[in-house]
């Protein structure tokens, strides 16, 4: 499934839109663990392959954090840091919330942001920045970033989470499997020269992931995990369409929700859905 082909419209209104992907929950939840070090991905053993991800943070923590921009900092702070960023993945957790949810005497908030600002120059975290469309109604539009690592196996790292222990915890692995999504989609979309951010209104209503082209043309794309959340997940992307002005940007180009599941099609009210291991720039 080509974003740049659905783009253009040459796949999502065609009636032999779909694919099946051979990829079970089981490997959405070692991809997640294992993250895209390529080492990693070529590495035939998977415990070995698994432990990259432990080892960045080990080495980062140890060593790398002296030479970030050489400056000196506590490197307990910094894993509470990251520990903290990994439990608030996918949401729109204030700095506040990361520094409070840290253990002992937290540092203060200018230091939460120095430390965070120094992960992000690091290439460490990256953030997604909220989408400030125009809209048909006065709605206001909340501008906080969500927070992700740029590779979600760094936040199942710092949480201790396994590939088995993620088929037993549902809560945790959807909220990192949204966070793989949006890594992929910001890998794919780079390539066609556009970006990816989030919606949220102050209504609630809200889209995990908005891709935009540099030429204007737009899509919002919902992440669900299994197959009972994908009618929810349609509604919510019918009401981002209402509540855009498309007078102003133009219809979407597609809407898209984005699954963990096996098969990809085109429902009959027109939303794609679509395994992430069939995606493709």
């Amino acid at each position: 499934m080509s974003l740049a082909r659905l783009f253009d419209g040459d796949d999502a209104y065609d009636d032999r839109f779909g694919a099946i992907a051979d990829f079970d929950i089981e490997d959405v939840a070692f991809a997640v663990c294992r993250g895209g070090w390529p080492e990693a991905v070529i590495e035939p053993d998977d415990a070995i392959a698994l432990r990259y991800a432990r080892l960045y943070v080990d080495e980062l923590l140890d060593s790398d954090i002296e030479q970030m921009d050489g400056i000196r900092r506590n490197a307990l702070w910094m894993r509470q840091i990251m520990t903290s960023y990994a439990r608030n993945i996918s949401t729109e957790a204030s700095l506040t919330t990361i520094s409070a949810d840290m253990q002992g005497e937290p540092p203060s908030d200018p230091t939460v942001s120095d430390y965070v600002d120094a992960l992000e120059r690091a290439c460490v975290i990256e953030d997604m920045r909220a989408w400030n469309p125009r809209l048909r109604s006065k709605t206001a539009i909340r501008t906080s970033p969500t927070r992700h690592f740029t590779d979600p196996s760094l936040a199942a790292a710092l949480l201790g989470a396994t590939p088995q222990s993620l088929l037993r915890d549902f809560e945790t692995f959807g909220l990192l499997f949204e966070s793989l999504c949006v890594h992929d989609l910001r890998v794919y979309v780079s390539a066609l020269g556009g970006d990816v951010f989030h919606y949220r209104d102050k209504t609630g209503l809200e889209s995990d992931a908005v891709i935009v082209l540099s030429d204007g043309r737009w899509a919002p794309v919902e992440v669900k995990m299994g197959q009972s959340e994908i009618d929810l997940a349609t509604q919510h992307l019918h009401k981002i369409e209402g509540r855009v002005d498309t007078d102003k940007l133009g219809a979407p180009s597609f809407l898209m929700v984005l699954t963990a599941t096996a098969t990809a099609y085109r429902r009959d009210d027109g939303v794609l859905v679509v395994p992430l291991a069939c995606l493709a720039p």
